[in-house]
């Protein structure tokens, strides 16, 4: 976070630096600017280059993912119209996980409505 702070800063100040123009051409703001840029990118290297490696090694398990569950959120997906109709998911101890329906969304249609309030799975 400091360093977005710190580069969103730096970017601020760059156009105060045409002001402060000296002999050469570019002013004193414009090489401080150049210094604190190098500085940032040669910090951010390590932590960039452990991020390609972490998503060089996370592909194959994304793919094989997409893969194998691509077809079934697919079908979810075409049997949900409308996803503000229903509950957050609620993780059961076994595992199995349940998508309920707000009490206030309209009813489904082509279904009969609940018979109660409670339903026994």
């Amino acid at each position: 976070m400091k360093q977005i702070f710190a580069l969103a800063l730096a970017v601020a100040l760059i156009p105060l630096g045409a002001v402060a123009q000296d002999d050469e051409g570019t002013s004193l703001m414009e090489e401080g600017a150049k210094l604190f840029f190098r500085g940032l990118m040669s910090e951010m290297e390590p932590a960039l280059r452990e991020l390609e490696n972490l998503a060089d090694e996370m592909e194959p398990a994304l793919r094989s993912f997409a893969e194998e569950m691509g077809p079934a959120l697919r079908d979810l997906m075409d049997q949900v119209e409308d996803w503000s109709a229903y509950e957050p998911p609620v993780v059961l101890p076994n595992g199995d996980i349940l998508l309920k329906r707000k009490q206030d969304a309209p009813p489904l249609e082509g279904l009969p409505p609940p018979e109660g309030d409670e339903i026994d799975i």
